[in-house]
């Protein structure tokens, strides 16, 4: 299965960073830092343990003309991370849509995984410049291919909540996604993760 590279780099360094912070405290010997950790961490291990699958959009939610998109079975807990990952692909296998979502222990958290993936865009797609997009909270979405140039890459990069979300569009080269059909696809997961995490 696939799964979206830059997601998991921004939300393991936004996780290590948030559990830095957490425990560090001025008197080491602070048993209310120390509590305060082992809960976090109590809470992220219960987090580990849920079936996220029900926050992803289904296939029939992508809507591509002259496609028909099919997601193969779910990754939940990618990376050892909470959350779920599935990868969508097109009757032909020329179009390849990986989505990931990570749950964060709160939206401030999430945010930092998104800063995190903001700046490690350009490690994934070259060619292209990062623009806003009016999907779910920071939106941030770019186009170009993949390092190698072998595929045409869109990526879309979202908080909904304290979930942090990576959207990979795979085609051949010159095939591009068009943003309008990203941001479709971006609007429906964003909606779907708001349902499920209400």
């Amino acid at each position: 299965m696939k799964i979206t590279k830059i997601g998991f780099a921004a939300v393991t360094a936004a996780t290590i960073g948030a559990l830095v912070v957490s425990g560090c405290s001025k008197d080491k010997d602070d048993s209310s830092s120390k509590s305060t950790t082992s809960a976090k961490a109590a809470t992220t291990s219960a987090s580990a343990t849920k079936d996220y699958s029900t926050l992803l959009i289904k296939a029939s939610d992508i809507e591509s003309p002259g496609d028909t998109f099919t997601m193969q079975t779910p990754t939940t807990n990618p990376g050892g991370h909470p959350g779920v990952a599935a990868l969508f692909s097109n009757q032909g296998d020329t179009r390849e849509i990986g989505d990931s979502i990570l749950i964060l222990p709160d939206e401030a958290s999430a945010t930092k995984a998104l800063e995190a993936a903001s700046d490690a865009l350009s490690t994934s797609v070259t060619g292209g410049t990062p623009e806003s997009a009016t999907v779910g909270d920071g939106g941030t979405v770019v186009q170009g291919t993949s390092p190698d140039g072998s595929k045409a890459v869109t990526v879309l990069i979202f908080t909904q909540g304290k979930a942090f979300v990576t959207l990979e569009f795979d085609s051949a080269p010159g095939d591009v996604v068009p943003l309008e059909g990203v941001t479709d696809v971006g609007t429906r997961q964003a909606e779907a993760i708001k349902k499920g995490l209400s």
